[in-house]
Order: structure tokens, then C-alpha cells, then sequence
């Protein structure tokens, strides 16, 4: 019996995915009130380098000529004066079994920091949604392999997300497969996989929507038209991070609107890439304001597109044609253009 196609690369990334969980979380318990009162964003800095080196390490011995597209690169880390800092980051990794050093350390960061588009490379934000991780509300750890512009795996590990409906059990991982459809399981234990399908309903005025918190990475305005449009009358459900497609791909909710809140603005493609092949498998779909497919072929960006419409199938072709008619009453600022 052949092995399903991807398997080492899903084995590797699941272990990647729960060993860089284990650090935030390690991190995210040491959060004291007066960190936030301080406005110290030094615990998801920790956080995000510990996290991105766990996964860069992992991906670097199984597949060292994969490059990884990331935000974080370790040039500030390697200065003296931030040698305490490091410190941290370091004894972030041992308290997960991981003994190393800080060049070691920063070289593992440095694994994530391509930015060209290459015919096969994997896509990680070690931390997506860091006001969520320091309200200790909802973050994520995203991972997803592209290959020729197409997302073949992709992973969300979601350590506040609940495993169920009831709430009862904290801790999320969600993972897709291309043709293989999506699957979620709790972030530690060994409990098998249970498939995850979006929801069915068809009716606009009974879907669920969701959207960032932060008004600053979302057109909260615009989205409401999109619900009145729609007939939706439930307030929409706002959480950080990627978090927001797993909702959508596990029937939560049935739509998730990400509209441009600054002309000429390009989103990353570390932002969505874990959750859009969620979504997907999951019997959703996902595109563009203007009903495009999202393409990742154009490296760290989404150049070719504008915003995310995920949603769940039948729904889909009512959210789009929404938009297009409030687009037209409402068209977006005019700016300067987007350096190339």
C-alpha cells in the first residue's frame, strides 16, 4: 500500500507545528498584567523567534533544500547589545528539550527568510495574531507548503482555539492535504483525526460572519453593508489571526470578510495560506473582493489580488455579488500606486 502523497511532509510539519505550540504557550503563561499595561511586546518577539527557529529546524532536517518564505529574520538577535534577549529565546527552546546555541538559533530563524517566488517552498507565520497572543485570546501558528503557486499542505496550530463546540478542551490542530480534505485533532494528545466540513447552510439572513478585531487590518464598515445586504443581523464574531478560517471550515461560522481598510495594501501570503487550503478541503471557498482566486506565485505578497472572501459553498456567489454592488456605490480610495 502506497503512502498518501505528502505524508512526510504532513508527518514533519504536524511534529513542527505542536513542538513551536509548546513554546508560545510556555511563553504566553509568563504574560503578567503589567507587560500589557507597559505596552512590552517583548513576550510575542520571544515567542515569534522561538517558534519560527522550532519549525525552521524541523523543516531544515527534512528538507534542506526547501527555502521557507517568513517575516522574521535574526539581524537584530545577532547584535550584542541583544544578547539577554536571545538568552530568552534560548531557554524558551530548552524548556522544549531543544539545547543549541545562539548562532545555531539564528540560523534555524534564518531558514524562513526568502522572499522570491521558487517553484516548491513552504510559507510560515510562527505567530499570526500578536495582539490576540498577548490579550491571551486567539493566535495561530501557520505552515503551509506551496508548490508551482498551488498550496499541496497546510497547517494551523491554534492553542486557545477549543477543540470542540462546548469549549471543553483547548487547543486546536487543523490540517489539510490537497484532494485529501481537512482534518482536525487536538494539539497534544494522541487522538485520531476527525474530518471537518463547512457549514451547508444556504440561507443569507441565518449566516454567521467573522472578521479581525483590529479595525486597522479589516474594512469593518464595508463588512457591515455586507451583512445588511445579506440580511445578516448577528453581530459578527471578532478574533484574531488565522483562527478565523478554522471557524469557517469547521461550520462556525460561514463567512470570513478581510477587506482592504488602506488603498494599495497587499496581503502576505504567510497571513492566509494556512487557513485558505483549510477552508477548501473543507468544502468552502476562498477568493478575492472581486471573485478572484488568490495566487501564490508572486512571493511574499498576494500582488495579484485584493483582500479574502472565505465562505462556505453555497453561500460564496451571494457574498461576491454583495460586493460588487457595494463596491460600485462605495469604491475605494484613491491613492498613489503600489511600488512595484
Amino acid at each position: 500500500m502506497t503512502s498518501p502523497k505528502y505524508a512526510a511532509e504532513l508527518s514533519v510539519a504536524l511534529e513542527a507545528v505542536r513542538s513551536a505550540a509548546r513554546v508560545c504557550r510556555s511563553v504566553q503563561e509568563k504574560i503578567t498584567p503589567d507587560v500589557l499595561e507597559k505596552d512590552d511586546r517583548s513576550p510575542v518577539t520571544v515567542a515569534d523567534f522561538a517558534s519560527q527557529a522550532v519549525i525552521g529546524r524541523a523543516l531544515g532536517a527534512a528538507f534542506p533544500h526547501d527555502p521557507i518564505i517568513g517575516e522574521e529574520e535574526s539581524a537584530t538577535l545577532r547584535r550584542e547589545e541583544n544578547g539577554p534577549f536571545l538568552d530568552r529565546i534560548l531557554t524558551e527552546l530548552q524548556g522544549i528539550g531543544i539545547e543549541t546555541c545562539g548562532k545555531e538559533a539564528c540560523a534555524w530563524i534564518d531558514r524562513a527568510s526568502q522572499k522570491k517566488y521558487v517553484p516548491r517552498f513552504w510559507t510560515l507565520d510562527p505567530i499570526d495574531g500578536t495582539k490576540g497572543f498577548l490579550r491571551k485570546e486567539q493566535y495561530a501558528i501557520s505552515l503551509a507548503l506551496i508548490i508551482e503557486g498551488q498550496i499541496q499542505v497546510a497547517l494551523l496550530g491554534c492553542p486557545n482555539l477549543p477543540c470542540n463546540p462546548e469549549g471543553t478542551r483547548t487547543g486546536t490542530l487543523l490540517y489539510a492535504v490537497r484532494g485529501q480534505g481537512s482534518w482536525t485533532l487536538p494539539l497534544e494528545g494522541d487522538a485520531a483525526p476527525r474530518a471537518i466540513h463547512a457549514s451547508n447552510e444556504s440561507v443569507p439572513h441565518k449566516a454567521r460572519f467573522c472578521e479581525s478585531v483590529e479595525s486597522a487590518h479589516t474594512a469593518q464598515g464595508l463588512s457591515a453593508k455586507v451583512a445588511a445586504s445579506l440580511g445578516i443581523e448577528r453581530d459578527p464574531l471578532r478574533l484574531d489571526s488565522q483562527a478565523k478560517y478554522a471557524v469557517v471550515a469547521r461550520g462556525e461560522a460561514e463567512i470570513y470578510l478581510r477587506l482592504p481598510a488602506k488603498y494599495g495594501y497587499k496581503e502576505k501570503i504567510w497571513d492566509h495560506a494556512g487557513g485558505v487550503l483549510l477552508v477548501e478541503e473543507a468544502g468552502g471557498r476562498v477568493c478575492d473582493v472581486m471573485g478572484k482566486p488568490l495566487e501564490f506565485n508572486h512571493g511574499y505578497e498576494l500582488l495579484a489580488n485584493r483582500g479574502i472572501v472565505a465562505a462556505n459553498g453555497p453561500l460564496h456567489p451571494r457574498v461576491i455579488a454583495a460586493l460588487h454592488e457595494i463596491y460600485k456605490a462605495f469604491p475605494p480610495p484613491q491613492g498613489p500606486p503600489t511600488p512595484a
